[in-house]
């Protein structure tokens, strides 16, 4: 049985950012500990933002930043230097402030992405990570059979899509593929590359972080009537799910 669904409010968006650093830091020492290294996928949107306390004392010098293996799991078919980019986002924001080694960060493929082909990206992120398995740096689920990531920190549009899973796209029915890409997102730019549903779900500790106002009606239909039309509804974990949000985005519940 997966686990439940857990959901903590914040007073603020300062106290979610907060908590997230400190979640993070955690499974951080605990797996860094467990097996000598720590696994983390990203998404894009503000969820780089608020992960800028890991970059401030006390996180920023007590962190094993080398014992880091950085995903994403979703990524906008376009060049790195593109303003679409999450990797782009997340080196600004994130990781060039933290000295993870670079051979250590799973981007998508630079010259297939400026070249624009999603499928073909999908299919060489997908080699990386079957790679990585052989490696030993991702372990496969024993429970489900995908690649299990330790943690993975993600956020949900107001149209309750998650990574560029969305509604009414059958990406989300994907079981065969660990990546899979679309190239008619509802929000531009329109190619992308995503983990399926099931790697997803696959990954240990999933922690999704909601802000602001636009997305609380999503966030009531999941959290009151488990909408199934919503790809984040249908998030779950291997160990935990938890959703942290801002007063704003519980503002419907």
């Amino acid at each position: 049985m997966a686990p439940q669904r857990k959901m903590i409010v914040f007073p603020t968006k300062n106290e979610l950012s907060e908590a997230m650093a400190e979640y993070t830091a955690n499974l951080s020492a605990k797996f860094i500990k467990e097996k000598g290294l720590f696994t983390v996928v990203l998404s894009g949107g503000d969820l780089i933002d608020w992960l800028c306390k890991l970059v401030q004392p006390p996180y920023i010098d007590s962190i094993e930043w080398s014992k880091w293996h950085v995903f994403w799991v979703d990524e906008r078919v376009c060049a790195w230097e593109d303003p679409d980019s999450n990797y782009k986002l997340a080196m600004e924001g994130f990781l060039s402030k933290v000295p993870i080694p670079d051979k250590n960060i799973y981007a998508i493929d630079k010259h297939l992405a400026a070249d624009g082909n999603a499928e073909h990206c999908a299919t060489l992120y997908e080699e990386c990570l079957k790679n990585l398995v052989k490696e030993k740096i991702i372990p496969i689920s024993k429970k489900t059979g995908y690649p299990e990531f330790d943690l993975q920190l993600l956020g949900m549009g107001p149209d309750g899509h998650m990574a560029s899973l969305f509604p009414n796209h059958p990406q989300i029915n994907e079981k065969q593929k660990w990546v899979t890409y679309i190239t008619d997102s509802p929000k531009p730019p329109p190619k992308r590359i995503t983990f399926t549903l099931p790697v997803i779900n696959s990954t240990l500790y999933n922690l999704m972080a909601i802000c602001d106002k636009a997305p609380a009606k999503s966030v009531a239909e999941i959290m009151k009537h488990n909408n199934l039309s919503l790809p984040s509804a249908h998030l779950s974990a291997q160990v935990e799910n938890v959703w942290y949000l801002d007063q704003a985005a519980a503002s419907e519940l």
